[in-house]
This record gives structure tokens, sequence and C-alpha cells, in this order.
């Protein structure tokens, strides 16, 4: 029996980046020191994906049906910090990140409103590329997980 994960794609359709659910990850050939991240993306109802700044911290997306702790939710940096106040679950419904990283303080804005402001991430998640915390990294999209997750409009710049 052939692995499914072997022939799973990431796709552009109409200018929107889809993840293959169960497939590869999407990691960029550039790596970022401290950035601002904007990024719109839609979860798909039992979806699970996630955003890794550095490559190494996971900023999790997810409509999974059975949901882990806060911290594994959609809004959290997965393990380690969730979001205040948890956002409500929205599948199929195009939704904003808006994400500051300096060392390794982190802010993300969630549809215009904070809900990790400025914390330390005290280490990194499962899955990351390496444990060179103090070096640049690349952004990874998450496409190994359950189900579909689209983005678009991603823009990074640095961070003042």
């Amino acid at each position: 029996m052939s692995d499914p994960s072997a022939t799973a794609k990431w796709t552009v359709e109409n200018g929107i980046l889809v993840s293959p659910g169960h497939g590869p990850e999407l990691i960029s050939t550039q790596k970022f020191t401290d950035f601002k991240l904007h990024v719109e993306f839609n979860c798909e109802k039992g979806a699970n994906s996630g955003i890794y700044l550095r490559g190494r911290y996971e900023l999790q997306i997810e409509n999974d049906a059975d949901p882990e702790g806060p911290t594994m939710r959609t809004g959290g940096i997965y393990g380690f910090l969730a979001p205040s106040p948890e956002p409500p679950r929205r599948p199929g419904e195009w939704q904003t990140y808006d994400i500051t990283f300096v060392g390794r303080q982190v802010t993300v804005v969630l549809n215009g409103q904070t809900i990790i402001d400025n914390q330390e991430i005290p280490g990194i998640t499962g899955g990351a590329l390496d444990s060179h915390e103090g070096l640049s990294g690349p952004i990874y999209l998450q496409g190994s997980e359950i189900g579909h997750v689209s983005f678009r409009n991603i823009t990074i710049t640095p961070a003042k």
C-alpha cells in the first residue's frame, strides 16, 4: 500500500494557497529574525494546521472535532501560550493573524483583537526544524495534519 502523503501536494487556486492534509510542510527558503507577519487563513471544519515562526514555534490553526487544551487551539503557541480571550471557533471563514516576533517575545492579533500580548515563548514546539533559538529561521506552513487550511495575502516585514 502506498503512502498517501507521498502524493498529497499544496495547491494554488485563484491566488489562494491550500494545504494538502497529510502532506508535506511548506518551508520558506529565506530565514527571518525579528519580523511582522500578516496571514489570512480559512480553516475548514475538522482541519488542523499551523504556522511555524522561525521554524521552531507553532502558532496553531485548527477546528479539530475534539479540541485539545487551550494552548493547542487557534491562536495559541502550541504547548506554551494560550490565547486570551479564547477566540470563537470559525470554520470556513477567512480570518487574519498579525504577528510581531522579536527575540522570543510574540504578539498575536487575531481578527483585530490582541490575544497574546508581548509574551515570551519559553521553548520550541514539537515538529520544530531545529533547536537553535538564537538564530534566524524560516516560516513554515504545516501541511502534514488533517484537512485543508487555505492561506492568502501573506506578507512579512522586518520588526522595528
